[in-house]
């Protein structure tokens, strides 16, 4: 197996992680939760962010050391549109990771905790962004933008 095909290896990996446990995010986030649940929400928010750490840096991998030439990659415009996104989406990711941090401590693991509506848009329209994501893949790896 070559590097570069378990560097593509892991950033589907990566991809895939990511994109689930913002889904499990959006299915556990209610209104008002238990500290309980809070905490559960912040350990799949540490798994989000790790696995978005996995994605960009395999991808930084492709870009600048394996597989096509950087040129491939840096003039194309649908490539720049894709990585926009995902800054996009990884930037709304800040304001559920922050309240969750700030909620998950205490005493009282049965304490409720109003959620505010913002959390669960913020994570609806980071599940929107991501489904366009990879249709711009689609259309790069189809020669869509050189």
């Amino acid at each position: 197996m070559t590097l570069e095909i378990l560097v593509r290896y892991l950033h589907f990996i990566g991809i895939f992680t990511w994109v689930s446990a913002l889904v499990l995010q959006w299915f556990l986030v209610r209104p008002v939760l238990r500290r309980q649940q809070i905490q559960q929400l912040a350990r799949i928010d540490a798994v989000y962010g790790l696995s978005a750490i996995v994605v960009v840096g395999m991808g930084l991998t492709l870009w600048f050391g394996l597989g096509k030439p950087a040129e491939y990659y840096s003039l194309n415009p649908v490539f720049h549109a894709k990585v926009g996104l995902a800054v996009i989406v990884g930037l709304l990711s800040i304001y559920p990771t922050v309240f969750f941090a700030r909620h998950r401590k205490g005493d009282d693991p049965i304490a409720e905790i109003a959620v505010p509506a913002r959390i669960r848009q913020v994570i609806t329209l980071e599940l929107l962004i991501m489904l366009v994501i990879p249709f711009l893949a689609t259309l790069m790896a189809a020669g869509v933008g050189r």
